[in-house]
């Protein structure tokens, strides 16, 4: 069953999945998917063409922006932005109104299982790998390789986690880590 506060604003044409939840004054446009068991917190932002995989957590007051994918199982912090314009002006060089015709919107991925800290922002054209996480106040300018730990501005990869967040000396022990933590040693 999905769950959609009166206070939210769903766009017909938005596809939620079943047992989703989206809370208060949260915004979803048109043919923005989301996948099933999604929680979409209050005053998050969904743009159209956006896709979300299934059991993904978005917490309060998240912008999530045209070019986004999100597989299954990722967690965005509060306050986290996605851009999607690398070069982002409100005019032309002619002074006239920018429209759609007038940038490319830029493609991000994240992919399973990755964590956003608050106030993450990420910079357009980049992929998050599976497992990472990402430090809160981060900026993520560039890709980021599966299980990383990355910090600071610009984001730096600082160390590796495994799928629960345990601390590990290489990507590999993270994976192998991730193996036993999935029951497939």
């Amino acid at each position: 069953m999905i769950k959609i506060h009166p206070q939210a604003e769903v766009h017909p044409e938005a596809q939620i999945g079943d047992g989703t939840m989206i809370w208060r004054n949260a915004q979803v446009r048109e043919r923005a998917r989301l996948g099933k068991k999604c929680i979409v917190g209050q005053g998050s932002y969904i743009e159209y063409d956006v896709v979300i995989g299934d059991n993904v957590k978005i917490q309060n007051n998240s912008s999530l922006y045209n070019g986004l994918t999100l597989e299954d199982g990722v967690f965005i912090g509060p306050h986290v932005v996605f851009t999607n314009d690398k070069l982002p002006r409100a005019v032309n060089p002619d002074g006239s109104l920018k429209g759609a015709d007038d940038w490319t919107v830029g493609k991000t991925l994240v992919k399973r299982g990755a964590a956003l800290g608050a106030c993450t922002v990420v910079v357009t054209g980049v992929t998050i790998g599976e497992w990472v996480m990402v430090g809160s106040g981060s900026v993520v300018t560039r890709d980021v390789p599966a299980h990383a730990l990355v910090v600071g501005n610009p984001a730096r990869v600082i160390g590796w986690v495994s799928a629960t967040g345990v601390r590990c000396k290489s990507q590999e022990e993270a994976i192998a880590l991730t193996r036993t933590e999935q029951g497939r040693s």
